[in-house]
């Protein structure tokens, strides 16, 4: 069950590797929604630390530092100062965000490794890896190409093909070849330390089972691999760049650890328990972590995307159970993809919004609101610069930004730029203060269960509200007939405009700022860690008023400027021509448009909304899955052809929508009770048609 009852939070927001500079697919994976939180908690007045670091270990790193004829170390030293400049530009508030090629960092992996090698758990295997003669290394999973066994994609790397998505070993490929050298590999024998998740099995059951309001995407995904069973995962490598195997679990082992380090994977989560301790030695307590990461009134809670799920879910849980003085995490709300422009963001062909690139031409609030709107936190998300215009000049700009500048004008232009006096206030008046006090607790319950676009949208409800009393109360008549009743409106107004300077500070910190100068309002709590904050204002008061009478206001001044089309134009001409753009391609290529109808043959068709409870692959079969969608009346096992573009973890808790009275097929021995409708674009992808109405719900 959820832990309510904890004195401290510690979030930790997945460490980005230090190989490249940051895209808007890292921010709404793990980094925005992770700071929404964080600043939320820190205005509760919570006791919260919230930790990432720049991940530069592992075989990424070195992959890119050959490609460019430099060191690794000379990669990092290069990259990580740059994406800590992206995040704090950015605004993010990590308490601490360190890195994994520091000492502590190599102190601590190695501490954890050895303290499960003391109590036997790991177990030791000598088996045949691929080995290059010419460079006389064995070859770590992406130092090896070749033809993919499932697709026949001819570059597919030793871990992974990147073109059907299939999970592979180097063993797997056809052909097998050298990146480093182009040698082909030869098999030799190599002994490594193995993690027997599969003993950790029942455990990690009965831990998720415990946790059913975690999301539906990331249950899905785990329940999925503990239904295939866990097996043993190697947590050694033979590369030259990592964390050395300590020479304590090589010596009671007896093995020769020389020229082995400990796999990436495993070393790079206990980059969050490394990271928190150079926080508590920069604070001054060096034993301040262990409150953190030992103490069970702690909540933990990792922030990732969906590609790291399986690691925090299964394989960390498992280190943590296995050392035995960790807690466990509370949560782990992963996000989905982001896509940009309708394609899958491509940093290889450069189909991607860099975030160092952003900042060089708009302000960080910006994009911050734009993508809080826009996260994947269901289903893949899709970014695009039409919609960051919309959401910043409709919304940004004509809402809240207009709401704030017509009260904060009214305010000077007609009481000497002080708050009026709320007197007698009428119906209209005190509904509206009425209504505010439910707000924060409404935008904070959306928060707390990781419904940050809830959150958002609720926030901006709150402007919304403002205008539609601004408008109704009509104060521009008002000054001329009743100055107390003009005086009233504005009164309120200015409540909301207070309200509004702490609700929206999770997701516009930089913009919260500035309305709080322009209101003259000091004393709130701080969302960030670095400044000391004495202030008693905090998200519990947002829905009370905020300034007396006859407070004296701050000059104001324009929040939000409107983005011209010209700027999203060069936005928009920089992506295509540094990705290529499909949307230019003929419009030959698309299906031709079927034969006419007339509207009595589509109304024969009965479209239903679903939820898919369960996914599974079907046996001798390479494209159907094998569907259970409940209707809300009835549950229906449907046969879907898209088992080579899902997974069928991705699928489940998918909102569908369905051919109801599709006459029952039978498919490979089974029945299909209906057909999914997908899209499928001219490259032959298919995506699932979705819409938000309850299960049943007819789709007209």
């Amino acid at each position: 069950m959820q832990n309510t009852d904890y004195k401290r939070i510690l979030v930790t927001a997945a460490l980005p590797y230090a190989n490249g500079p940051l895209h808007i697919g890292h921010l709404a994976g793990a980094y925005l929604p992770s700071d929404l939180y964080c600043r939320y908690q820190r205005l509760q007045g919570r006791d919260i630390v919230f930790i990432c670091g720049s991940d530069e270990l592992g075989v990424a790193i070195m992959v890119r530092a050959r490609s460019e004829g430099i060191t690794p170390q000379e990669l990092v030293d290069r990259y990580h100062p740059q994406i800590e400049a992206a995040f704090s530009g950015f605004g993010m508030s990590f308490d601490f965000y360190g890195r994994t090629t520091t000492d502590v960092h190599r102190e601590t992996s190695q501490s954890f490794f050895n303290k499960l090698a003391e109590k036997d758990v790991f177990v030791l295997k000598t088996e045949a890896q691929l080995f290059d003669p010419e460079a006389g290394i064995f070859l770590a999973d992406r130092f090896v190409i070749g033809t993919c066994p499932v697709c026949g994609y001819e570059d597919a790397y030793g871990d992974q093909c990147e073109k059907c998505g299939t999970s592979l070993s180097p063993l797997e490929l056809v052909n097998p070849k050298s990146t480093l050298t182009d040698a082909t590999p030869e098999l030799r024998e190599t002994t490594h330390w193995y993690l027997p998740l599969g003993d950790f099995q029942d455990r990690l059951s009965s831990w998720i089972d415990a946790h059913p309001e975690w999301k539906s995407n990331v249950l899905g995904q785990v329940r999925s691999w503990l239904k295939d069973g866990l097996r043993d995962r190697a947590i050694t490598r033979d590369v030259p760049w990592g964390v050395p195997v300590p020479d304590e679990a090589s010596s009671k082992a007896g093995v020769d650890a020389t020229g082995k380090v400990i796999y990436v994977w495993f070393d790079a989560p206990i980059g969050y328990i490394s990271a928190t301790r150079e926080w508590a030695i920069k604070k001054g307590d060096p034993e301040l972590w262990k409150k953190y990461w030992k103490d069970p009134d702690t909540k933990l809670i990792h922030c990732i995307g969906k590609d790291n799920i399986v690691f925090h879910c299964l394989m960390f849980p498992a280190m943590l159970m296995a050392h035995g003085d960790f807690v466990l995490p509370e949560n782990v709300p992963a996000n989905e993809f982001l896509n940009i422009e309708g394609q899958k963001l491509s940093t290889s062909r450069g189909w991607a919004v860099w975030l160092h690139e952003y900042l060089e031409e708009f302000p960080p609030d910006l994009l911050r609101y734009a993508l809080a709107t826009m996260l994947p936190e269901a289903r893949d998300g899709d970014f695009s610069w039409t919609e960051f215009q919309n959401r910043v000049n409709s919304e940004l700009a004509d809402v809240l930004g207009n709401f704030v500048n017509r009260t904060m004008t009214f305010a000077w232009k007609n009481f000497d730029g002080h708050v009026p006096e709320l007197v007698a206030p009428s119906r209209d008046d005190q509904a509206v203060l009425d209504e505010l006090a439910a707000f924060p607790g409404r935008i904070g319950s959306a928060y707390e269960s990781f419904r940050n676009r809830d959150a958002v949208f609720d926030t901006m409800a709150l402007a919304r509200l403002g205008n539609k009393y601004f408008n109704d109360t009509e104060p521009w008549h008002t000054r001329k007939t009743d100055l107390q009743k003009c005086g009233n409106t504005i009164h309120v107004c200015l409540q909301l405009c207070a309200s509004l300077s702490v609700l929206m500070d999770p997701v516009l910190p930089f913009s919260a700022t500035t309305l709080r100068k322009m209101l003259n309002l000091w004393g709130v709590k701080s969302s960030r860690p670095d400044e000391q904050s004495e202030g008693s204002i905090g998200w519990e008061h947002a829905g009370s008023s905020l300034l007396d009478a006859s407070h004296m206001l701050g000059r104001p001044e324009i929040l939000f400027k409107k983005v011209e089309d010209e700027a999203i134009q060069m936005q928009i001409e920089k992506l295509q021509s540094a990705g290529g753009d499909k949307s230019q391609e003929s419009s030959t290529s698309f299906v031709p448009i079927g034969s006419e109808i007339v509207y009595d043959d589509f109304a024969k068709l009965d479209l239903r909304m679903g939820t898919v409870v369960s996914a599974e692959k079907i046996p001798r079969s390479k494209k159907l899955l094998q569907l259970e969608v409940n209707l809300g009346f009835e549950s229906r096992q449907i046969l879907a052809g898209a088992a080579e573009h899902f997974e069928p973890a991705e699928l489940v808790g998918r909102k569908v929508v369905i051919v109801a009275n599709l006459a029952p097929r039978k498919m490979m021995g089974l029945e299909s009770q209906g057909m999914v409708l997908m899209a499928e674009d001219r490259d032959g992808k298919l995506t699932l048609l979705s819409a938000d109405g309850e299960d049943g719900a007819v789709v007209r």
